[in-house]
C-alpha cells in the first residue's frame, strides 16, 4: 500500500446485500460484493478502482459515500472512522466527500434548472449568504468547467452529455470538497468528449489539490488519469500498485488477463501471454480458496482450498502465492 498521507483509508469492508427466496421472501443467502476491500487515497492524488463489472467497485464507492451500509470494516477519512458515526455526526463528511456519476442524467433533477441543481449543495450546507451570491459562485463554477452563462437557465435535458457531466462536477465542486468519488464517469461519452473531461478533472485535481477515486473498467483512461490502482475482483482487491509498475509488470494473473484483453494503439505491444477464460462465479456463493482459481491459467492445488494472504510487491501488493517470498 502506499505510504504517502492518506486522506481516506479503507480496511476491511464488507457489504453484502441479502438474497430472498420463496413467497415469504425469507433471507437465503448473501451477495458478498464487497468482501474484505483495503484501499488507500492520498491528499491530492487519484486512485483507479479497476475491474469487470459486477465485481464491486462501485459498490465500495456507494459505501464510502454512505450510500450503502456495510456490514464490517473501518472508512477512515482523516483519521476519522465514517462507519462509527450517527446520521448527525457523518452530515459535515458529505460535503468534504462528493461523487460524479455515470450517468449525470439521472444525477441531476430533471425538473430543476442548472442554476438550481448546481447550487442545492450549497443551500442544504450553508454556502453562501444568499440567492445572488450563491448565483454568482454557480456562474463562476459553469465557467470554470467551460460551460457558458446561458446554461443556468436550462435544463439538463436541453444539454448534451457532456455538457450535463460538466454540470454533474461543478456540482460537486460547489461545497468545495476534498475527495470525488468518479464512478464511470466518462465511460458513456464520446472518446473525444472523454479526453477533455479527463483533462478538466486533471486541472481541478491540480488547482484544488483533490483527491479521486476513480472508478473504472477502461484500463487506457487509468494510465491516463492515476497515480495508483487497485485491480478488483469477485469482491476483493488482488492487486494494488503504482500505475507504472501494474501495468508494466503486472504481479496478478488477472491483471495479466485485464491487460491482455484491453486494446492497444502501441504498436511495438506484442500480445501478452496469459488470457482470463469462463465466466465469473457468483459473489453469492465465491469458490474456496483463491476467488481467481477457477479462471486461472496458473491454478495448482493449494489456490483451489486456501485464500492467498497479501504479498508486498515492489511499492504494492498481490494477493497471490505466486508472489509468495
Amino acid at each position: 500500500m502506499s505510504a504517502g498521507p492518506a486522506l481516506l483509508r479503507v480496511e476491511g469492508l464488507e457489504t453484502h446485500f441479502p438474497v430472498r427466496t420463496g413467497p415469504l421472501h425469507r433471507v437465503t443467502g448473501a451477495v458478498r460484493a464487497v468482501d474484505g476491500v483495503d484501499l488507500v487515497v492520498e491528499a491530492g492524488k487519484t486512485l483507479a478502482l479497476v475491474g469487470e463489472s459486477g465485481c464491486g467497485k462501485t459498490t465500495v464507492g456507494r459505501s464510502i459515500l454512505g450510500l450503502e451500509r456495510p456490514r464490517a470494516g473501518r472508512i477512515l477519512f482523516d483519521g476519522v472512522d465514517l462507519l462509527a458515526l450517527d446520521r448527525a455526526g457523518f452530515a459535515p463528511y458529505r460535503k468534504r466527500i462528493q461523487m460524479v456519476f455515470q450517468d449525470p442524467a439521472a444525477a441531476l433533477d430533471p425538473r430543476m434548472r442548472i442554476r438550481e441543481a448546481v447550487a442545492e449543495g450549497m443551500v442544504a450546507f450553508g454556502i453562501g449568504t444568499s440567492r445572488s451570491e450563491r448565483t454568482e459562485i454557480v456562474a463562476s463554477l459553469l465557467a470554470r468547467v467551460k460551460l457558458d452563462p446561458d446554461v443556468m437557465s436550462r435544463y439538463p435535458h436541453q444539454l448534451s452529455g457532456g455538457q450535463r457531466q460538466r454540470v454533474s462536477i461543478a456540482r460537486a465542486l460547489a461545497v468545495d470538497p476534498e475527495l470525488v468519488v468518479c464512478d464511470e464517469s466518462v465511460s458513456a461519452l464520446d472518446v473525444s468528449i472523454q479526453a477533455q473531461i479527463l483533462n478538466l478533472l486533471a486541472d481541478l485535481q491540480r488547482e484544488r489539490r483533490l483527491a479521486y477515486l476513480f472508478i473504472t473498467h477502461d484500463l487506457g483512461v487509468v494510465r491516463h488519469v492515476a497515480d495508483r490502482v487497485a485491480v478488483m475482483y469477485l469482491g476483493q482487491v488482488v492487486e494494488e500498485g503504482p500505475v507504472a509498475r501494474v501495468f508494466d509488470a503486472p504481479a496478478h494473473p488477472y491483471t495479466e488477463g485485464l491487460l491482455a484483453a484491453a486494446p492497444s494503439l502501441d504498436p511495438d505491444r506484442g500480445p501478452r501471454p496469459v488470457v482470463v477464460r469462463g465466466d465469473v462465479p457468483s459473489p453469492s456463493n465465491p469458490p474456496p480458496g483463491c476467488r481467481f482459481h477457477t479462471r486461472c491459467p496458473h491454478v495448482f492445488a493449494r489456490c483451489r482450498v486456501e485464500p492467498p494472504p497479501t504479498f508486498d510487491v515492489d511499492g504494492g501488493m498481490s494477493r497471490c502465492f505466486l508472489r509468495e517470498p
